[in-house]
């Protein structure tokens, strides 16, 4: 079972709004990085096929997509992938923010 990981601004000040991760924010960030796009749906096909609405940040990595979830001021990711957690730290240290297990 793989880990969940939140890219967050929580633990630098009290519940302040100013310290969450904006959308926008996020926009302007991964718009500069060759190897993300945004995207309003995350499709998971398989046996089926699941659609979830959302602000997704897709990672392409060596073939593979894998999304990074903007949410209520946070970002969202999995860590099944070895590659995620440099690249999660990477993320986080360029927006000033935290990286939170759980």
């Amino acid at each position: 079972m793989s880990k969940r990981y939140r890219i967050t601004r929580s633990f630098q000040g009290n519940d302040n709004p100013s310290q969450t991760i904006s959308l926008e924010e996020c926009k302007q960030y991964f718009a500069s990085k060759a190897d993300f796009t945004y995207s309003t749906v995350y499709t998971v096909k398989g046996a089926t096929t699941m659609s979830i609405e959302g602000d997704f940040f897709m990672w392409h990595y060596l073939g593979s997509e894998i999304p990074f979830r903007h949410y209520q001021g946070d970002i969202y990711v999995s860590g099944s992938n070895d590659a995620v957690i440099p690249k999660l730290i990477e993320v986080a240290g360029e927006l000033w923010a935290d990286v939170d297990e759980g």
